[in-house]
């Protein structure tokens, strides 16, 4: 049947900019702008973003040790 074929630098790029949104959301969702009545939790939305961007950095350096070494 079909297999999708996604590298480990695909699964990368999906956190970098999955954590490139949920930073711009929890920016719009921040108390100063008047939104301080939404369900979501805007810290643990942060920290969540950090750590994808985290886990983005990672794959990142294993992809350019692969390409170095």
């Amino acid at each position: 049947m079909y297999s999708f074929a996604f590298s480990l630098w695909d699964i990368g790029l999906w956190l970098a900019v999955s954590s490139i949104i949920m930073l711009i959301t929890s920016e719009l969702l921040a108390p100063y702008y008047g939104r301080a009545k939404t369900v979501l939790d805007v810290k643990r939305l942060r920290i969540i973003a950090v750590g994808s961007g985290l886990a983005f950095i990672v794959i990142a350096m294993i992809r350019i040790s692969a390409i170095i070494g």
